[in-house]
């Protein structure tokens, strides 16, 4: 059976190789999307990102069906399989062993968010936690220090950490086909 040490192995070589494409490459970045579309008599969001769907839904007492968890829940599990992901990278870039990783999160949401008249209630998730459960031989300074390399890279923790500016455009379509195309930001 396989360990999580000898998938580092793997990361490791992986991700040289990659740094290595991309570098002769020469491309900065690159662009990646997601399309989202609500389903009709149901309100169910499927989102769909390449050729994977994800179904987002809302609990019974919000008109929903429960297919699916809600968007901030997504949002959390997204934040916590990058942490994830990004401490397997950084493990594997810097010889870390790990034996075992979990990422456990934590959020509120205020449900008045939003509504005029609680103007001073965010709408967004508030006191966002994570803890990052690891077995691991590696010393306690090592441990933080794969911390600190994770927090400064992760490319969904920076935003929420940083908010960055997003911009948002509405775009009347008149046929369901048209509907189905994907949109190009301007």
């Amino acid at each position: 059976m396989s360990t999580l040490r000898e998938y580092l192995v793997q990361k490791k070589a992986a991700l040289l190789a990659r740094r290595s494409a991309a570098a002769e490459a020469g491309h900065p970045s690159m662009q990646i999307s997601a399309r989202v579309t609500a389903e009709g008599r149901s309100g169910v969001r499927r989102i769909r990102i390449r050729d994977h769907h994800i179904i987002s839904d809302s609990p019974a007492d919000f008109a929903g069906y429960d297919l699916g968890p809600s968007s901030p829940e997504i949002q959390l599990g997204v934040l916590g399989s990058c942490l994830t992901h990004i401490y397997l990278i950084k493990a594997a870039e810097f010889d870390i062993e790990l034996d075992s990783l979990a990422v456990g999160l934590t959020a509120r949401l205020d449900p008045r968010g939003g509504l005029p008249e609680f103007p001073d209630v965010p709408v967004e998730l508030q006191d966002i936690h994570y803890e990052v459960q690891v077995a691991s031989p590696a010393e306690d300074e090592r441990l933080e220090f794969l911390k600190s390399e994770v927090e400064r890279v992760c490319p969904v923790l920076n935003p929420l950490a940083r908010p960055q500016s997003i911009t948002g455009s509405v775009a009347r379509v008149d046929t369901d086909r048209d509907a189905d195309r994907v949109p190009v930001p301007a």
